[in-house]
């Protein structure tokens, strides 16, 4: 399963050999931004235990977006939303891109991908967090049906200040409601 657009970039499932490059992506935004609250760059050993999680089938897959080159420049992913198996059925989705390819579709088209295949998956819920204020993350998580479900007030601390977190769901098993890649808008 994979795609190509006009502009020549691909969606495709990730595999082991996009390690590298997703990790370096993920320590980027770890550096420089609040997307993700983890402090400290991840190292290779960490993240091959991470990506080792990632299947073919079932509710942890990875999609990567590759530019016309072949170089890996975003990916989503979807993991355990808690670590409790009453949880099982609900997963945390999220999405990263390099810097410089962000405002071309690419984010969407990675959503596309990975709430298709988790639609089929037996996923009851996807839920993003959103560190706030971040309008484009908001915008692109409405585009595909999610709904604020709340907040949590300075949950993180980065950077030397509290963040708050916005917490958006989206409910995949209903008749209707699966996304898809060319009409991202919730059913009225």
């Amino acid at each position: 399963m994979s795609s190509e657009d006009r502009d020549g970039f691909r969606i495709r499932p990730g595999r082991g050999n996009d390690l590298e490059a997703v990790r370096a992506i993920y320590n980027r935004h770890i550096e420089e931004g609040v997307a993700t609250f983890d402090l400290e760059p991840k190292s290779r050993a960490d993240r091959e235990a991470w990506f080792a999680k990632f299947g073919d089938e079932g509710p942890y897959r990875i999609f990567v977006a590759q530019d016309p080159g072949g170089a890996v420049v975003g990916f989503s992913c979807s993991g355990p939303f808690k670590d409790k198996a009453a949880y099982a059925s609900s997963v945390e989705v999220s999405v990263y891109l390099a810097g410089g390819f962000r405002r071309r579709g690419l984010g969407g088209r990675l959503y596309a991908a990975l709430l298709g295949a988790l639609a089929s998956a037996g996923v009851h819920r996807a839920y993003g967090g959103i560190t706030r204020p971040n309008p484009a993350s908001v915008a692109l998580h409405e585009a595909f049906g999610f709904r604020r479900a709340g907040s949590f007030r300075e949950v993180g601390f980065k950077f030397g200040a509290y963040h708050d977190v916005d917490w958006y769901e989206l409910e995949l098993d209903r008749p209707g409601q699966a996304p898809a890649a060319d009409s991202r808008k919730e059913p009225s």
